[in-house]
């Protein structure tokens, strides 16, 4: 399964600069930014430290963007 990404013409003209001849664009952009290959880390947490860690990611978000509302309140 594959998604697409809009990104704009000078973000696009970057990435293609910094190909290589060998890489797909997903290799460039996975090189730099120096993310890992799924296939990589695939099968390294079980599904409950999985959900877990989800869990407590969406609680931070929740938690984050809260406190961002209240900081842009106080200062309206």
């Amino acid at each position: 399964m594959s998604k697409s990404v809009r990104v704009s013409e000078e973000f696009h003209e970057f990435i293609r600069a910094h190909k290589r001849d060998d890489e797909t664009m997903e290799e460039t952009l996975r090189r730099l930014i120096g993310g890992p290959h799924p296939d990589e880390v695939a099968g390294i947490l079980s599904s409950d430290t999985a959900e877990t860690m989800r869990e407590r990611l969406e609680a931070k978000r929740s938690t984050s963007s809260d406190g961002k509302r209240e900081l842009r309140e106080r200062f309206e």
